[in-house]
Formats: structure tokens, sequence, C-alpha cells
């Protein structure tokens, strides 16, 4: 089966863009400090502003060193290809990230099982994780990691607090297995948490942070771990063609994302109530409470599927995701308003109307 690329609909211009937290732009001040961005051989280790970026998440996560890539999907299969080996099994929540949106990577490139672990939110316990693991047999494949995603994006935007993280990892590290986090949006949880990033991240032995999502950078994800695994991270990176030459210029985005656009995380937060809030009185529509910058609802009531809901918000100039025949997903983010939020609840209750 082949697809067409997809070609985005430009005939009516996007006004309130609920779809993701990655289509934020660069800001003018971004931009700018991209333009000012030192620049050397990223591949070759003489880019002097992405071992500043590396060196700053490693210290935000507590870890020992990090290592740039294009994207937050090349950060969950180098680490699971530098993990593991062929025939090597993960447990991850059913609804992981690594499970069903990164085009079966695990099993192309590492040749990984995943064995799905059920959990409210997208967060699974360690009783769930005790239950899962195997006896070592001949039989059986070996178990090399537990992966967590925090927030968990199809769980709702949910965090993980520190004391969940620390009890799947105590069962993890006492069965001889690693931890590893897809941080896309760590930071948001932090914010949520209020607590340091480096908590949230102490007891997985890997962790990344996503740059293109709520901080606004164009391009970026930072891989971060013991000294020895991000040097043989560093041979997946080459062998998928993640080196970016003159990546400084991406780099200084991430460090202007991490010096100016962490702490007003708070606000997509507030948005994300206020949108939840909202969409809760429009009759037809049921909404689960946001923990952080994601709202998913539903639109059964409505007699229309998700998919029908957004094509006809779409004309309106507003855009949602779809998650199922009738889930829903808005993502409230830096380039949304709070009144837009408000614009965006008037013409969804025009439209479940209609």
């Amino acid at each position: 089966m082949s697809f067409e690329p997809q070609r985005a609909d430009f005939s009516v211009p996007v006004r309130i863009d609920l779809y993701s937290d990655t289509h934020t732009r660069p800001s003018r001040a971004m931009k700018e400090a991209m333009l000012q961005a030192e620049m050397g051989d990223e591949q070759g280790g003489s880019d002097p502003t992405v071992w500043a970026l590396c060196d700053k998440v490693a210290a935000l996560l507590g870890k020992e060193a990090a290592v740039f890539m294009p994207s937050g999907t090349m950060c969950n299969q180098v680490a699971i290809a530098t993990h593991c080996r062929p025939g090597d099994e993960i447990l991850a929540h059913e609804d992981a990230h690594i499970q069903g949106s990164e085009a079966g990577g695990p099993g192309a490139i590492s040749g990984v099982m995943i064995r799905g672990l059920q959990g409210p939110r997208g967060i699974f316990t360690a009783a769930s994780v005790r239950e899962a693991i195997r006896p070592v047999s001949r039989y059986s494949p070996p178990q090399k990691l537990v992966e967590v995603e925090q927030t968990a994006n199809k769980g709702g935007g949910a965090c993980w607090s520190v004391r969940q993280l620390h009890e799947v990892a105590e069962v993890a590290h006492e069965h001889g297995m690693q931890v590893h986090m897809d941080g896309a949006r760590l930071l948001n949880a932090a914010v949520a948490l209020g607590v340091a990033a480096s908590d949230i991240a102490a007891e997985a032995d890997t962790v990344w942070l996503d740059f293109t999502k709520g901080l606004g950078a164009p391009l970026g994800a930072v891989l971060a771990g013991p000294t020895d695994f991000i040097g043989a991270a560093w041979r997946w990176k080459q062998r998928l063609g993640g080196s970016m030459r003159q990546g400084g210029m991406n780099a200084a985005a991430c460090i202007y994302a991490l010096d100016h656009n962490v702490d007003r995380l708070a606000e997509d937060h507030t948005n994300a109530a206020a949108l939840a809030r909202g969409m809760a009185q429009i009759p037809g529509i049921t909404v689960e409470t946001p923990e952080t910058n994601l709202v998913f609802f539903d639109t059964t009531g409505t007699g229309m599927t998700a998919a029908q809901f957004a094509g006809k918000l779409r004309p309106h100039g507003v855009t949602i995701s779809v998650s199922g025949t009738y889930r829903g997903r808005a993502c409230t983010h830096l380039d949304v308003s709070a009144a837009q939020i408000e614009e965006a609840v008037s013409i969804m209750r025009q439209v479940a109307a209609t």
C-alpha cells in the first residue's frame, strides 16, 4: 500500500490552531537568536552552540551527557536501538507513542517487541510492571526496557507523579531492566506538578526533551543519559541520518526556548482549562478534565464523528486533531491566546448545533 504525500488545505487560513503544539512558530526574538548563533560542524563535534545546548539539557535533567537530534521520534528510536537487541521486549503503555505513532519503528529498526500495559490516562503501575515480568526462559524474549511517556499524550496530557515514576523504575531495575522516558512534554509536567525536571527524570536511565511543542522551536530534541550510552547512541544517530551539519542555528532556538518559554507553559495550561470548561457547556460534547495543555473530548452526543466535527470547524479557521471515531483533541500553545480560546468555544458551540 502506498500513500500520496499529504498537502494541507490552504484555501481557508488557519486563525486558531488547536491541532497540535507542534504547529508553534518561532518568535521574532527566537529567530534573532538563531541568526546570531555561532556554528560549526555538528557531525564532527565542532559546533559550540550544539554543545552548549546539550550541556544545558544534561544539567537540567540531571544526566551525564546528551545528544542533539532532529526529532523526538528519532530520540525514541535511537534510545530503543541502543538499549535493546533484536528479539528483546519493551514494556510500555498500550497507548504509548512508540506503540502506535512512530510507523512501527521499534520493530522495523530495532527488531524489538512492545508488550502493552494497561492503565488509566496512559499511566500504568509498578504492580502492572511486576505482573508483566516473564520468568527467564529460552522460550521468552529478553525484557530489556520499560518505557514511560511524560506527559501521557493519549492519556489526555496526564502527568506521572515523581512517586509513580520511582515505583515503576524500582521494579524495572530490580529485574535488570532499564527505564527510558519519552519526555516530549516533560516540562509541561514539571510546570504543572511544580517540581524540578531533574526530579521527574531522576529514575529514568535515559530521557529526552522535545523543543518543537510547547517550547516553540522549529526543530530539535535532545536525548540525555550516561556518557557511554550517549556515545553509543551517536552511532545510531549517524546510521539514521540524524547529523545536522551547522546545527548551531537550530540549537540556538532550543536554548532560547529553555531560557524564555518554560515558565509560560502555565499559560497554556490555564487556557486548556478554560477551553475545557467552555466545551463542557456545549450540548453533545463530553470533555476530559485536562492536566496540562491537551484537551480530549467526545463528540458522540452531537451526532457527529470527531472527523466530521473537525471538518465543520475548518471553514471557520479553527483546527483540532482527531484521536478516534468520536474522540477529538484540542491543544493549547504559545500561538493561541485566551481571547482565541473564547472565540474557538463560540465557534464550536455554533458548529455543534448545526
